[in-house]
């Protein structure tokens, strides 16, 4: 079942044109990586997914991306609910000059009137599924920007997952991160993924290797080719692809 399906989608920053009719299906609960080399139109694609784009100046987008069966780029979209059901995660994390449970619980504010007992088992429910309760329960009150790096990813995919999206799209969220708290997000996840649907764009291809079912190789604002990963990476069809993995460009 599709989470998310685009259409005929094509970009232009003004003159230039980022994506080239991009036609592609994101499955439910499945785990799609978006590799190429950089300024191929990776992060562009999936920022069209929750209307990122719309923040930027000049601006014009065409085609269809559909979520639940309606196409978000419609005239009405409500696109703070577009957000809602489908958040993003950033490559540095961003958590809020506020506390940590002002973090977690910032969206549950906005979204929804709720009282401080529920907003509690909520924080620490959603704490308990990143990993990060035990480390900061009593650290609540402490300023979440004062956190160590990794934890302040986690946090920001906490504050994400506390408002129960539907789809999850990171933007090479591993890239300031070291080696070790990288494999805690790539855990995370593969847990993460029983729930809800992720998106991932990444420079890394043994990390695309390792967490995605799907792959796209994407090239001068083309999708060139999406498959099981296990397909892309060991027997892709078109030679682009397969330059690209063994390193002959990008």
């Amino acid at each position: 079942m599709n989470a998310i399906e685009v259409k005929n989608l094509s970009l232009h920053y003004g003159s230039f044109q980022a994506l080239k009719n991009v036609n592609v299906q994101f499955q439910e609960k499945m785990i799609t990586a978006l590799i190429g080399p950089s300024g191929c139109g990776k992060s562009t694609l999936l920022r069209c997914l929750n209307r990122m784009n719309d923040l930027i100046e000049g601006v014009k987008i065409t085609g269809v991306v559909n979520f639940r069966d309606i196409n978000i780029y419609a005239p009405g979209t409500d696109v703070v609910e577009l957000r809602r059901h489908v958040g993003m995660v950033f490559q540095r994390p961003n958590p809020f000059p506020l506390s940590v449970f002002d973090n977690v619980a910032y969206g549950l504010r906005v979204h929804q009137e709720m009282k401080k007992i529920q907003l509690s088992a909520i924080v620490e429910r959603s704490l308990q599924a990143t990993g990060l309760w035990d480390d900061l329960k009593d650290k609540l009150s402490e300023t979440a920007t004062e956190l160590p790096l990794y934890q302040q990813q986690l946090l920001c995919i906490t504050r994400l997952i506390a408002i129960e999206p539907k789809v999850i799209l990171m933007d090479e969220p591993c890239s300031a991160l070291d080696p070790i708290a990288t494999a805690k997000i790539e855990e995370l996840m593969l847990e993460l993924k029983k729930k809800y649907t992720i998106v991932i764009v990444t420079h890394n291809m043994q990390q695309a290797a390792r967490v995605s079912d799907y792959s796209g190789f994407m090239l001068m604002g083309e999708l060139i080719e999406f498959n099981k990963t296990g397909r892309i990476f060991t027997n892709p069809d078109d030679k682009r692809t397969q330059d690209y993995i063994t390193g002959r460009f990008g």
